[in-house]
């Protein structure tokens, strides 16, 4: 797992240097972007099962929702402070100059995992074709895991109408600048910052199923509050309930498939995982963009709320999330 970290963070690190010299050049062009976020996509689809499935090497399964938890805290952190030193660094410079700092941002997690240790042996090695095949199997055969893979589905493709359509919101009917979106990007960390403080005890007290819930309510919300938004003011409550949905509800189905995936399956459970999830995202992205070009900004986030409203009453229906103790792994 660390050398599957180490691999992908310097693919990205090598991906944004060239991404930023180029745009540097005045070379780039939207076609070579889009190829630069694939690769840099691909290597987060490449670090993230790997680093998430580090975490229960580091602490015991009784620590593991807290420490998901804070490992979102300090992501979320830095989603606050990022995209607003960002969109300053544009307003003084220019976008180069933001993307030369990011590429070299990656040298900090490069530095920690070439001093990690794991004091854990690492898993058996086998062939990757019928060690994919077989975690497939796995969580296909598992009826709490099958559960959270279809929510997870269904919660990514409905919360990407508020993502991929924020820029065009703040850049249309907003009339905002760089650094204002970054301000906005800046309050969905905030709002992912004092939502993470009270998850774990939530869950404790109301259950994976209430909590999800609250989540999917919080993007409902979000999406009609930035729907009829006329001002960046107007939209910064939207944001920071986004922010505190977004964590909310990923966090506590990341917890749910964590503590449900055996540790000789857990990084295949955690990638197909984020295939699923994140694959709804990039569908959404799409379908969402797509709908907007064809309607209008506010009717597709209204229609990205209905989504989720008419999806979370099916799953409470059909797929519920797993109840406490049901399908979860206890660490040897």
């Amino acid at each position: 797992r660390r050398r599957v970290m180490l691999i992908s963070q310097i693919g990205m690190l090598l991906a944004s240097a060239l991404l930023a010299a180029l745009t540097w050049q005045g070379l780039i062009t939207p076609r070579l972007l889009l190829a630069f976020t694939l690769l840099v996509g691909m290597g987060t689809a490449l670090n993230s099962p790997a680093w998430q499935a580090s975490v229960r090497q580091q602490v015991g399964s009784q620590y593991l929702p807290q420490a998901v938890a804070l490992n979102s805290i300090s992501l979320n952190l830095a989603r606050c402070v990022g995209p607003a030193l960002g969109g300053l660094v544009i307003s003084l410079w220019n976008v180069g100059v933001a993307f030369a700092i990011n590429s070299v941002s990656f040298l900090a997690v490069i530095f920690v995992l070439l001093r990690w240790k794991p004091l854990h042996a690492a898993p058996d090695r086998q062939p990757i074709l019928p060690a994919v095949a077989e975690g497939l199997r796995y969580c296909l055969t598992s009826r709490p895991i099958r559960t959270i893979l279809v929510r997870g589905l269904a919660l990514g493709f409905g919360v990407a109408g508020y993502q991929a359509l924020v820029p065009s919101v703040v850049r249309g009917p907003l009339h905002g600048t760089e650094m204002q979106y970054g301000v906005l990007l800046g309050l969905f960390g905030v709002g992912s910052i004092a939502a993470a403080f009270f998850i774990s005890g939530a869950r404790r007290r109301f259950g994976l199923e209430a909590v999800v819930t609250t989540s999917i309510l919080a993007f409902v919300v979000a999406q009609t509050l930035l729907a009829s938004a006329q001002s960046v003011a107007m939209a910064a409550p939207a944001t920071f309930i986004a922010g505190a949905g977004w964590v909310t509800g990923l966090t506590t189905i990341n917890v749910a498939m964590q503590m449900r995936s055996p540790e000789e399956f857990m990084g295949r459970c955690l990638s197909i995982y984020q295939a699923v999830t994140f694959g709804g995202m990039a569908v959404g992205a799409w379908t969402w963009g797509a709908l907007a070009d064809m309607t209008s900004l506010p009717f597709t986030l209204h229609a990205a709320a209905g989504w989720l409203l008419v999806t979370l009453v099916l799953m409470r229906l059909f797929a519920p999330m797993p109840a406490p103790g049901e399908g979860r792994v206890e660490a040897a």
